[in-house]
């Protein structure tokens, strides 16, 4: 959620630095135009790199966007819905159609003009445009849609930066170009032995590397943003490992021991280890590129003067309208058709990740060209076509969210049960449950026969499972049909009491009042030591010799460590962490955030029921 957020505002300062870039380009145009081709140089003895403010932009700030997008994208084949490669198949024949589509289109409106040679322009989606309006149209949508969005675009950017690198730089310096290519070899060869020496990346060694390749490429001749790209798709993502962490709590306590700057650098250390380089990265350099770099990007190429007389030049003018079509009309036809040409050719077995309606939405998503196309448009024209270029990228923006906003609009006002089947379609959803519900074993609350399962491995002693617990209850009052299972995963590293109250619970649950006394445990959460329990099974009226025989039983205590050994199984590590049919629910645990996911869910098992 908080990755949309920051899409959502992202949208709404990139349309802003927009605005500001046109009304500044016709307010005063010899201003702007001063600015941005203003010099700066870096120099280091003898050499030296000299480039404008558009370019430092275009080429340098870009290449931390490009970054992020690796990332993104490596999170989503890591963790999301492509960590099974066989899922990645369609969304990249969906992007390669979305591309080759709109280029037809293109160059069907400038066939045997000068325009034509500036086919580029119209195969990309922006990413940051693209996501932003996902954001805004989101809630509607199935989470899933989003990350066959991101794939798409991943696949537009990678043949984009391609086609800039072949088709629009002239003069490429071989020796240069085969620097780069050897001096990323080297950076990853290095960054693979510093994962075997200290366990992962190292910042230093990524930024060394994407620093080398950038400056050997913008060398060559070849456009280096495509240095953010590739190493934001090195970086793998997981989730906190149980012996990362239990390694940071002995550090912890350790300094908290002994506060010595040493144990400090170590303890800060062990806590960075224990989350993945990927999601560190993303934090720390997402805000800056959707606050700051795209923004900028923006401010620095979106300024063309506009009147009466460039816009009829333009829109008789088959650059401005073969943009127009390409995205409008190309991206969207070429995102759905490849989509539904690739589940035809394989009898059904590859499957959209959502329904039609979502792919739809995508496909309308997919026309907003605003970021790559301006690169390509930059290098592909000048003068009078470069202006009726840039003028049809911004009305197919203009015109794309229009009909993104359209479309959902049609999705939202369908029979509730079309609308179901059009948003999720018959993809089965992949599973992070390693240990399947056993109704015979498990605890659980509510229906045992519900459509809809959610899961939380929790810490009796654990402060957050605390506060979800009355969270869960308000999603059970809710929702009729969901049930809960709570499975124990006590964090004994930093919870000394943690054990000794999951094994109080399965002693009562010996006497059947499991629930009792775990509604007890989360009431009274300062009466977790020996006493304490007794209390507290007392207050449930339990059999209290055969509750203190129990506690130390072996049953219970095999009880509690398989409930341990299943978290391990399906990589939980922290608590609470929270499954939805089986799927791990990643992000906050409020009411609003969790009803949400298990709405989604409750409509995803609707609909397979109905198929």
């Amino acid at each position: 959620m908080r990755f949309l957020r920051t899409e959502t505002a992202s949208a709404a300062y990139l349309l802003a630095a927009t605005i500001i870039a046109l009304v500044w380009a016709n307010a005063a145009p010899g201003s702007y135009a001063s600015v941005w081709h203003t010099h700066l140089s870096l120099a280091l003895g003898s050499n030296e790199v000299s480039l404008d403010l558009r370019e430092w932009v275009n080429s340098g700030l870009m290449t931390l966007f490009f970054f992020i997008v690796g990332l993104e994208a490596r999170r989503e084949f890591d963790l999301g819905e492509f960590r099974d490669r066989m899922r990645i198949t369609l969304p990249t024949a969906a992007g390669l159609a979305g591309m080759f589509v709109p280029l037809a289109i293109y160059l069907a409106f400038t066939h045997g003009t000068r325009g034509a040679g500036g086919w580029g322009t119209v195969i990309s989606t922006d990413t940051a445009f693209a996501l932003g309006m996902y954001a805004l149209v989101g809630r509607r949508l199935p989470v899933a849609t989003r990350a066959f969005v991101l794939t798409t675009s991943v696949v537009d950017d990678f043949v984009a930066l391609a086609v800039i690198a072949v088709a629009y730089t002239s003069g490429v310096s071989w020796p240069a170009l085969f620097a780069a290519i050897g001096l990323f070899a080297a950076g990853t060869w290095i960054g693979n032995y510093v994962v075997r020496v200290c366990g992962e990346w190292r910042g230093a060694a990524y930024a060394l590397t994407g620093v080398a390749v950038w400056f050997a490429l913008l060398e060559s001749g070849v456009d280096p943003v495509v240095t953010g790209l590739a190493l934001g798709l090195m970086a793998c993502d997981y989730p906190a490992r149980g012996e990362d962490l239990r390694r940071a709590s002995q550090l912890y306590l350790q300094f908290r021991e002994q506060p010595t700057p040493s144990l400090e650098r170590s303890a800060r250390r062990g806590l960075a280890r224990s989350v993945s380089l990927n999601a560190r990265l993303q934090q720390l350099f997402h805000p800056w590129t959707s606050y700051v770099i795209v923004p900028v990007f923006a401010l620095a190429n979106a300024g063309i003067t506009v009147n009466a007389s460039q816009l009829s030049t333009a829109f008789t003018s088959a650059i401005t309208l073969g943009i127009i079509a390409a995205y409008v009309i190309g991206k969207p036809l070429g995102m759905v058709g490849g989509s539904a040409l690739t589940t035809w050719l394989s009898r059904g077995r590859l499957r959209p990740p959502v329904g039609w309606g979502a792919v739809t939405v995508g496909g309308a998503v997919s026309g907003i060209g605003f970021t790559i196309a301006l690169l390509i448009a930059n290098r592909a024209f000048q003068g009078q076509q470069l202006a009726e270029a840039k003028i049809g990228i911004l009305c197919a923006v203009l015109l794309a969210f229009v009909l993104t906003w359209l479309v959902t609009l049609v999705l939202a006002r369908l029979p509730r049960a079309l609308r179901r089947r059009a948003l999720l379609g018959r993809a089965q959803q992949l599973e992070d449950l390693a240990e399947p519900v056993d109704p015979e074993r498990d605890h659980i609350r509510g229906p045992h026969d519900a459509m809809v399962t959610v899961v939380e491995y929790g810490d009796f002693e654990c402060p957050y499972c605390g506060e979800a617990e009355p969270v869960i209850r308000d999603l059970l009052a809710d929702f009729g049909d969901v049930r809960y299972v709570w499975r124990h995963l006590p964090l004994s590293d930093v919870h000394p009491n943690a054990v000794m109250a999951a094994r109080a619970a399965e002693a009562a649950a010996v006497q059947k009042r499991f629930w009792e006394m775990h509604d007890q445990i989360f009431a009274h959460p300062q009466s977790l030591d020996g006493p304490g329990l007794d209390r507290l099974a007392t207050a449930i009226e339990l059999d209290m010799e055969r509750f203190r025989r129990d506690l130390d039983a072996r049953p219970v205590a095999l009880r509690v460590a398989e409930d341990a050994e299943s978290a391990d199984l399906s990589n939980v590590s922290g608590t609470p962490t929270f499954f939805i049919n089986g799927r791990r629910h990643y992000g906050a645990y409020d009411i609003e955030t969790l009803s949400a996911a298990v709405r989604t869910a409750l409509e995803r098992a609707k609909t397979l029921r109905h198929y």
